[in-house]
């Protein structure tokens, strides 16, 4: 099967979006290719790895079928409202799988568009395979996440603080409607265009609430619910995203934009890797408030199409937005019950919770390894539970508390496992990966951190070198947006 193009958002004002083709780019070539993912999305594999393949993913030529466009958006970027939009990327089209689920088919790093704002609209390699890796990881991780199906180089080289050599990426994802979406239909003033992107946003990710009389403030909630689900997902395996800002927060519920993004190692929530996050608006502690923060911006937005009168508006938004912390907190609570092994709820678990927290941010333990050296201590103690006694006397809180359960060791184990994965992508390796494909065009240490990702609550495959932490002493770790 070859592209099945569908398209449904040119349907919408043309305010909202400008058509636009691909910058063509002189020599394309293969960087990495998903066979998996283009097994899923139904097609030929063949097809899509010939040369005519990799010309359509490099924006060379033009799929059939496809109607190429930049989104419109805006955004609240570190706090600032600015206007915006794919400034570096284009949406070739929505391409509709077997089972008739429609996705996004969208190149990132394929030219200058109206949105540009004075930009090149390129990308480079580096952060185009930093994405790949970690959306691919995400998804192993069954976090919901935007995909890559390929990065295609470019033979040419971009600047940015030196000359890097430049690469597309093809993004999947369910669509591209942000937050930043609406803000952008808000600023027009046109209550129209608004009831109109909401209309088409209801019937295309949640068409349950299409006949609702309150179907806009529906969408405030259910959105809300996918964001409180996708925030205790990120906290679980320790992701940092990194630029939380409202164009980065999908109305699906997706992790959108891997720019600056990492993994804590040592546990400690004001943990910052992005060199443009210099107060630590996005840290690890501060997403789940920061979800929050731009889900009320985008009740904002909604407020002409919840009430005629303003202040009727606000109160039916905040009565929604005021559950938000208790649905957050009641989750979060459960995904921490799961990593330690609590098949039934107590009162007193979120104590127990945050007093091994608190531990290891003063130990600076390491998040992940903390919780899989945890498993091995359903009998007894055993490394770092062993050797402070402070732990010590929390494992046989733990203990105590275990034994009020009606859960078996077994049993707890296996829940233990599928809360905290047995590997992630650790920061430093992530880095050999894309160095040496940026520097030395060697793909294959990234071929086997890829292979490693997979199967990510396997706790039985041997990968140690994957699951080691950066080594006492090393260096703060960046990560940098690669615009």
């Amino acid at each position: 099967m070859s592209w099945n193009f569908h398209q449904t958002y040119t349907t919408l004002p043309e305010s909202l979006f400008s058509h636009v083709l691909p910058t063509k780019v002189p020599q394309p070539g293969w960087a990495v290719i998903n066979a998996t993912l283009s097994s899923e999305l139904g097609l030929d594999s063949d097809q899509l790895s010939s040369a005519r393949g990799m010309a359509e993913l490099a924006g060379c030529e033009i799929p059939a079928g496809s109607e190429p466009i930049a989104q419109a958006y805006a955004g609240h970027q570190f706090g600032s409202f600015t206007m915006l939009g794919d400034g570096r990327a284009v949406v070739l089209g929505e391409h509709v799988d077997p089972t008739g689920v429609r996705w996004d088919v969208q190149l990132k790093g394929s030219g200058r568009t109206p949105y540009s704002r004075n930009g090149d609209g390129k990308a480079v390699l580096g952060p185009m395979l930093r994405e790949y890796i970690i959306s691919e990881a995400m998804h192993a991780l069954e976090i919901p996440t935007t995909r890559s199906l390929a990065v295609v180089t470019t033979g040419e080289d971009v600047f940015r603080e030196t000359a890097m050599p430049g690469a597309v990426l093809t993004r999947i994802a369910a669509s591209h409607i942000r937050v930043g979406t609406f803000q952008y239909a808000a600023s027009l003033q046109d209550v129209g265009l608004l009831q109109r992107l909401a209309d088409y946003t209801i019937q295309r990710h949640f068409p349950e609430l299409a006949e609702s009389d309150s179907r806009y403030l529906d969408l405030l909630e259910w959105t809300m619910r996918r964001q409180v689900s996708l925030i205790t997902a990120w906290m679980k395996v320790g992701f940092i995203h990194g630029v939380m800002n409202t164009d980065n927060m999908a109305i699906s519920g997706e992790t959108i934009d891997y720019g600056p993004c990492a993994f804590i190692d040592r546990y400690n929530p004001a943990t910052v890797f992005s060199s443009i996050d210099v107060y630590g608006r996005y840290a690890f502690g501060n997403q789940p408030p920061i979800a929050l923060w731009n889900l009320s911006r985008f009740a904002e937005t909604l407020l002409p199409l919840l009430h005629a009168d303003r202040n009727k508006a606000i109160n039916r938004a905040e009565n929604v937005l005021e559950q938000y912390e208790r649905i957050y907190l009641a989750q979060w609570t459960d995904m921490m019950r799961g990593k330690l092994g609590l098949g039934n709820r107590e009162e007193d678990d979120h104590k127990l919770i945050q007093m091994l927290l608190q531990r290891m941010q003063q130990n600076g333990e390491d998040y992940i390894n903390t919780f899989r050296t945890l498993m091995n201590s359903l009998e007894a103690p055993v490394g770092i539970f062993a050797a402070d006694p402070v732990l010590q006397d929390w494992w046989q809180c733990w203990h105590n508390r275990r034994d009020r359960q009606p859960q078996s060791d077994r049993g707890a184990l296996q829940q233990m496992q599928r809360a905290t994965p047995a590997v992630i992508p650790r920061n430093q390796r992530v880095e050999e990966a894309l160095q040496a494909a940026s520097a030395e065009k060697d793909y294959r240490p990234l071929h086997a951190l890829l292979a490693a990702l997979q199967d990510p609550y396997d706790h039985q495959r041997e990968r140690s070198y994957y699951q080691e932490p950066p080594p006492t002493g090393a260096a703060p770790y960046r990560t940098f947006c690669g615009t």
